[in-house]
C-alpha cells in the first residue's frame, strides 16, 4: 500500500524560513557588495555636490541615490543569484520542497530588500548633511525601502528567471542598475521629455519621488503617499511575474 505525502508547507511558515535562509545567506556573502553600493551612492553625491548647491535639484540628488542601494541590491544581485540557480540547477532543489512557489519568491525578495536598509540610511544621512536638507523625515524610509524593494527585488528575479542565459541575467541586473542611476539621481528638471517618459515608466521612481518630497519644510503628504502606491502596486505586479517565471524556469 502506497503511503501517502507529507502535507505542502504552508504560506506563512514557508516564506518565514525562506527569508531567514536567504538573509543570512545574503549577510555572510553580500556584505561586501552592500559596501560598494553605499560608497557609490555617496561617491555619486560628493561629485554632484560640486555642480547642484540646493533646492529640489539637491532632494533629487539625495533621494536618488539612496534608492540606488536598493537597486543596486534588490535588482542587480537578485537577477544575478536567480540567473545562477537557473544555470546552476539550482531551482531543482528548491522544486523538490513542499512550499509554495510564491514563498520562494517572495522570501528570497524580501531578504534582499531588506538587506539594503542600513546602506540606505546611511546614504541619506551623509546626503542630508551633504546637502544640508532637513532630517526631520528621513522615518519615510520605513516605507521607502520596502516599498522601493519590492518593485526592483521582483524585477530583478524575474529578469534573472526569464534570461535564457546567465550572461544575460547579469546584463539586465547591470542595465537596470544604470537605469536607476541615470533616470533616478540626475534632476528630473533637466531631462528631454523621451527620457523623461522612460524616467516615469521606472519603478524605483515614485520611491525616489516620495523620499525627495520629505525634504520639503511641509511636505504633501498625499503626494507621498500617492507615490508610494504607485511604487507598491508595480511591486505587487513584478512580484507576481517573478513568481510566474519561477514557476515556469522550475518545470523546465
Amino acid at each position: 500500500m502506497r503511503a501517502p505525502l507529507a502535507p505542502g508547507a504552508r504560506m506563512l511558515p514557508a516564506l518565514a524560513a525562506v527569508y531567514r535562509a536567504q538573509l543570512s545567506r545574503a549577510r555572510v556573502a553580500r556584505i561586501p557588495l552592500l559596501f560598494v553600493a553605499t560608497f557609490q551612492s555617496v561617491g555619486i553625491m560628493v561629485m554632484m555636490r560640486g555642480v547642484v548647491d540646493g533646492g529640489d535639484e539637491a532632494r533629487s540628488v539625495v533621494a536618488g541615490s539612496s534608492v540606488l542601494v536598493v537597486a543596486f541590491v534588490a535588482l542587480n544581485l537578485l537577477a544575478q543569484y536567480f540567473g545562477q540557480l537557473r544555470a546552476g540547477g539550482g531551482l531543482d532543489h528548491y522544486a523538490t520542497l513542499p512550499v509554495p512557489p510564491a514563498a520562494v519568491v517572495l522570501g528570497a525578495a524580501g531578504a534582499y530588500a531588506s538587506f539594503t536598509a542600513p546602506g540606505t540610511l546611511v546614504t541619506a544621512v551623509v546626503g542630508s548633511v551633504l546637502f544640508k536638507l532637513p532630517m526631520a523625515h528621513l522615518w519615510v524610509l520605513a516605507a521607502v525601502i520596502p516599498v522601493s524593494g519590492a518593485a526592483l527585488a521582483g524585477l530583478g528575479a524575474a529578469l534573472g528567471l526569464l534570461a535564457p542565459r546567465q550572461e544575460l541575467a547579469t546584463l539586465g541586473g547591470q542595465l537596470g542598475m544604470s537605469a536607476a542611476l541615470l533616470l533616478g539621481v540626475l534632476p528630473a528638471a533637466h531631462m528631454p521629455a523621451p527620457v523623461a517618459f522612460a524616467r516615469d515608466l521606472l519603478p524605483s521612481t515614485y520611491g525616489v519621488e516620495a523620499f525627495a518630497r520629505s525634504f520639503d519644510a511641509h511636505p504633501d503628504w498625499l503626494l507621498v503617499l500617492a507615490d508610494l502606491g504607485v511604487c507598491a502596486a508595480v511591486g505587487v505586479v513584478s512580484l507576481a511575474v517573478a513568481t510566474w517565471a519561477y514557476r515556469r524556469a522550475a518545470v523546465r
